[in-house]
Order: structure tokens, then sequence, then C-alpha cells
């Protein structure tokens, strides 16, 4: 299938790669085109405009920040709508709020366009390894089309309902696992106040009921106090803040994600955004110095 790829960041460039790799055609457009000029030295052509690049596509994936990035590309100047031909697919793996998978996917199909919502968990790791988690947003037919490109990326497809309904899937994925990432800041912080091994504590961990491969990874970070990003915790705010919305919307108490995401927010104002979600340790740090102070 000639594909179309936008968004070669710490996933995107991994997953251009391993599709072209699997023989598909390759072109890519970038809003910073240094970011594609490892491909394109190696001859990927690289596309002036969305709309370009979709006039020379079957399917676009899109691997991009946030919600009104994916309607800009989308629907913006010179956007992909622009250029597709009927019968085009955009497959979208950016994380998004679900109403916008569904507007977008109602604009498409007005002018015949197809789409598909597909979320991904695995982050920088799993891109590279084409070991991603795929959560699937789109009617049947439309994702049986792209199938075989998400097959390329991830060891596991899950076809969750129509538009949109991919991106539901990848809320209650962030709402979990920054929930227990936080759980084990507070592990780690109970421990360390009582001033046992952390790397014990998490060994032990491991070997329980209490064992979890944010516990294996973020724990780790944790213990050896490495808080470089893997995936920004910025990223996690923004997927928080869809997650919270779609709460309110639907009325939905969600008391331990209320919780975190007031550390999140903590997390921001205190400037590690750019840093890792494991930094959520160093929020509790913080708190329970200030409180040394007030006392």
């Amino acid at each position: 299938m000639r594909i179309g790829f936008i968004g070669l960041g710490a996933m995107g460039e991994s997953m251009a790669r391993h599709l072209r790799a699997a023989g598909h055609p390759l072109a890519v457009w970038a809003r910073r085109p240094e970011s594609a000029a490892g491909l394109v030295a190696e001859g990927v052509p690289l596309c002036a405009t969305p709309a370009e690049l979709a006039a020379r596509s079957e399917v676009v994936v899109t691997i991009v920040t946030a919600s009104a990035d994916v309607e800009a590309l989308a629907f913006g100047g010179d956007g992909l709508a622009e250029g597709f031909a009927k019968g085009a697919i955009h497959l979208d793996m950016s994380t998004i709020a679900p109403d916008t998978a569904r507007r977008l996917a109602e604009r498409y199909a007005r002018q015949g366009v197809d789409w598909v919502d597909a979320p991904v968990s695995g982050g920088p790791q799993g891109a590279r390894d084409a070991t991603l988690a795929i959560m699937a947003g789109a009617h049947p037919e439309v994702l049986e089309r792209v199938r075989p490109l998400l097959e390329v990326l991830g060891k596991r497809i899950v076809h969750i309902g129509p538009p949109g309904a991919g991106q539901v899937a990848k809320a209650c994925n962030q709402m979990i696992m920054v929930s227990v990432v936080q759980a084990c800041a507070e592990a780690m912080r109970l421990a360390a106040a009582h001033g046992v091994d952390l790397a014990a504590v998490r060994t032990a961990l491991l070997g329980g009921s209490a064992s979890s491969r944010m516990l294996e990874i973020m724990g780790d970070k944790m213990v050896r106090r490495d808080f470089s990003a893997g995936i920004e915790a910025r990223l996690h705010h923004k997927d928080f803040g869809i997650l919270m919305n779609e709460a309110a919307t639907a009325a939905v108490p969600l008391p331990i994600a209320a919780q975190v995401w007031q550390q999140l927010n903590a997390l921001m104002a205190q400037g590690m955004g750019r840093d890792d979600i494991s930094s959520l340790l160093r929020v509790l740090e913080a708190t329970q110095a200030q409180g040394r102070l007030r006392t």
C-alpha cells in the first residue's frame, strides 16, 4: 500500500521505518523538516503539504500530540482532506478526544474517505520492537483494509468498536497506567521514609501480587532516580485532561483518577513536564518538604 506518514517523533520514526521495511512505499510530511532528515537521506520523499502527501497515498498514518493537531492536519489549509481520493484512509494513531475522532470520521465520510482511530500503548520501546498494543475504532471493513499495516506495528490489535471507540479504550489505558505509577511513587516514598532499601522493596513487590509492568519499569527509574523522559510527562498530563473531560461529560465519578490528575497538575506547575512520568515521585518529595517547612 502507498503510505503517507506524519509524526516522526519518539515513536513515529520507528513505526514509519517498520512500514517501509515491510515493503510499503513511503512518503512523509513534517512540520519540522529536520525531523524527517534521516528518512529523506535514505530516499523517502518529503512532501510540501499534507494535501500533497494525501494525494499520493492510499493510507496516511498520523501520530501527533493533540486533538487540535489532528484536526488541523485533516481539515486545515492544505490539509489531508484536500488531497485524499475517495476510498483513501486516514489512520490516526495519536491519543485524542473520542469526540474529535467521531467528528473527523463523520466529516471524512461526506467526501468518501474512511477513518480509523488506532491509539497505541507500549511507548518508544514498543514502537522500536513493533510490539505495540493497538486499540482500534473503525467500521469493521475499514479496519480489515489497514490490518496488514497494524500487524507490522503491533502484537495485539483489538477492534473496540466504531470510530472514537479506540480513543475511549486509550483513555482507560492511561487512567490505569498513570494511577499505578502514582501508587508506585507513593510506595517508594513510604519505603524511603522508613530508611529501607528501595531496590529491595521493589524486588520483593515484583515477586508478589503487587507486581506490574509499571512497578518493573517506573519503579526501577524511581530507585535509580533516572527521570529522563521515555515519553514526556506533559503528554500524560494532556491525556488525563481528555480523560477527566470525558468523565465530566458522561457524569462518571473517577475519584482515584481525580487525585492523580491533581498530582499531574502539580508536576506541571513544578516544571517537570518534559521529564518522565516517574517524576511523580519528586512531586511527593516536594510536597513533603513543603510540609516540613510549614511546621
